[in-house]
């Protein structure tokens, strides 16, 4: 399940869902509104399988990795979110969402960061069109 933190705009959701990819967003079918950080992971511990989308900072955090949500901080302007997390889910490492289970993944205009748990920071551009 992807899930749209709530400083991702609605407008880039409805464009995700054009692309046929599906979300759920936190404070409209997930959660509440104004939920703080720590009450997201709770949420995300407890809804198994999930990937968040957030351009919040305090998420790119290495001991935020858990076996059971991928955690993916958007590092651009609210207007390419959607266009970032298409192309973070079209990325070869990342494709699929047993590949992101455990990451934290930081995606920017020139790549992706990626921690796991007790492993080695990786770095990868972003493959040719």
């Amino acid at each position: 399940m992807n899930i749209l933190d709530e400083n991702i705009p609605e407008s880039q959701r409805q464009l995700l869902e054009r692309w046929g990819i599906r979300t759920r967003h936190v404070g409209q079918e997930l959660g509440r509104v104004g939920m703080h950080d720590d009450e997201i992971i709770t949420l995300l511990q407890s809804v198994r399988r999930t990937t968040l989308f957030t351009r919040d900072r305090d998420f790119a955090n290495p001991r935020l990795c858990h076996p059971s949500y991928c955690l993916v901080r958007l590092d651009c302007v609210q207007d390419a979110s959607a266009e970032l997390i298409r192309r973070v889910l079209r990325h070869p490492e990342l494709k699929t969402q047993e590949r992101r289970r455990g990451l934290v993944v930081r995606a920017g205009q020139t790549g992706l960061r990626i921690w796991r748990r007790n492993a080695v920071e990786l770095s990868f551009a972003w493959p040719e069109r």
